[in-house]
């Protein structure tokens, strides 16, 4: 079977990369979809047991194909690492015997997207988020009032969980996180960071631990069912 290539380098853009804010929602029209089944309404209901409010998801706003299920997935990486295919805006975590769980993902704009290797260093349950210097030296009016750092909540960009990620022992500024705007999975739209629905950046939380091997991929290079 096909093994996965992939293109690799040393981040080059850390300072955009922390805000994971979304640019302006882009409205189309589209064709009514069937109903959603039982399965994924439970999936994706409201969390109880939280700290904070965790809404269910508006699946009406998110392609299925994005929905977290498990697949065919082949590839050279070990078991439990997560590899995050931009193009195709999914990550996936590889599991046994060809098969992966997918998650459906929003991603970083062009020129602002992550590439390369990196290593889970910590994670956090509600975390805080802070701006950049450069987010507030560009729009100083929007960001400079947070240049002290936004308490965890519901309206916190990184959700209810953060997966930060470390390249050489070095904080890339770059986070897998949660996103309350669940028509932006499937879509580049963030400042650089990989957004996933809160149910599911939970789920993932839960299931990877501290060190794990993250490869993130710009190129179209998917092999799954």
């Amino acid at each position: 079977m096909p093994h996965m290539t992939r293109r690799l380098f040393v981040l080059s853009l850390p300072a955009f990369a922390a805000g994971c804010v979304s640019s302006a929602q882009t409205t189309s029209i589209k064709p009514e979809r069937p109903p959603v089944p039982a399965y994924y309404q439970q999936m994706y209901a409201a969390v109880p047991g939280e700290p904070y409010p965790v809404a269910a998801a508006d699946l009406s706003k998110i392609d299925p194909q994005f929905y977290r299920q498990e697949v065919d997935y082949f590839t050279t990486e070990p078991i439990g690492t997560i590899v995050v295919d931009t193009q195709a805006r999914f990550l996936y975590l590889v599991g046994q015997n060809g098969r992966a769980l997918r998650y459906g993902i929003g991603v970083g704009k062009a020129g602002l997207a992550f590439e390369g290797v990196a290593r889970v260093q910590y994670k956090r349950e509600w975390p805080r988020w802070t701006p950049t210097q450069d987010m507030i030296a560009r729009e100083p009016e929007r960001y400079g009032p947070l240049a002290g750092g936004m308490e965890p909540g519901p309206t916190n960009p990184l959700g209810p969980r953060a997966l930060y990620l470390f390249q050489n022992g070095v904080d890339t500024l770059y986070r897998i996180h949660g996103t309350t705007e669940d028509w932006s999975i499937g879509q580049a739209v963030s400042s650089g960071c990989i957004r996933l629905l809160n149910q599911d950046i939970i789920d993932l939380h839960g299931r990877v631990p501290n060190g794990t091997r993250v490869v993130v991929l710009q190129a179209p290079v998917s092999p799954v069912a």
